[in-house]
């Protein structure tokens, strides 16, 4: 499998980790990211390439993979799928948009492509497809370290401190829809929960600031005729990136294996 990378962060590294070593059935050919310099020396570190985006959709690939960022996905998915790509989108907070959404939709299907995406720093998404259509309620709740929250677009409109709380603190109350777009770099869980339930409008989303915690905490209720699904993920931040969990990362390289592999374990 020939791969391309959008985005040399923190889980693209672990993304490159994991081909090189060789967990990973893939050829990485090709990365690319909007600092030329930390793409060039990205490349040299896990023995790839470096070129220019437009270059890159000129080459024999299976898989054009997305870690870099909601406008990443806006920008640069629907030409890959125009180019006769297949994707993996890990910011899919940018899906909440419909009209981006139903275009990335709509390529695949012209084009006879797939759009992968990885359940990220949560689980029971299999759950979550599977009863979507007997499910009246979701919330999930996301409680992360304060730091991790600094330079939402969020606090533009709402000014605070962080670092002057002291106890657990709601920080946000609403819609998936809404919630990606004020913490892109936070919640892309909503947008994937959204995706495999009942939509970003009608799922909700609660942001938490804790001071003592360790870890990054998602809890998910659902409910419906179906009954009751609880489900809570406590994730480790990316040593490189406190603002995602680990498990996002090994989303993804799980995905890439799933792709590879002839048997598929889960809904």
């Amino acid at each position: 499998m020939k791969i391309a990378l959008i985005g040399c962060g923190s889980i693209g590294r672990v993304i490159a980790r994991n081909i090189t070593g060789g967990s990973v059935k893939a050829d990485l050919r090709y990365v690319y990211d909007m600092d030329a310099k930390k793409a060039a020396e990205f490349a040299r570190k896990f023995r790839t390439e470096y070129r220019d985006f437009d270059e890159i959709l000129k080459q024999e690939l299976d898989l054009v993979l997305e870690a870099a960022s909601q406008e990443a996905v806006r920008t640069l998915i629907p030409k890959a799928l125009k180019a006769g790509k297949n994707v993996m989108i890990m910011s899919t907070g940018a899906l909440a948009d419909e009209h981006l959404l139903q275009e990335i939709r709509g390529l695949a299907e012209k084009n006879n492509l797939k759009v992968y995406l990885p359940s990220g720093a949560i689980a029971g998404l299999d759950g979550i497809k599977s009863a979507r259509d007997e499910i009246e309620r979701v919330t999930i709740k996301t409680t992360k370290p304060p730091e991790s929250l600094e330079g939402a677009p969020f606090f533009e409109k709402h000014p605070m401190d962080l670092k002057e709380i002291k106890k657990p603190t709601v920080i946000y109350e609403g819609t998936a829809e809404e919630a990606v777009k004020l913490f892109p770099s936070n919640v892309n869980v909503a947008a994937s929960l959204s995706l495999a339930g009942i939509g970003p409008k009608k799922t909700r989303v609660q942001i938490v600031a804790d001071p003592d915690a360790k870890s990054n905490v998602h809890e998910i209720t659902a409910e419906g005729r179906f009954g009751v699904l609880k489900i809570k993920a406590e994730n480790v931040p990316s040593p490189d990136n406190p603002k995602t969990s680990y498990l996002a990362a090994l989303s993804a390289v799980a995905t890439l294996k799933k792709i590879s592999e002839p048997i598929q374990v889960g809904t």
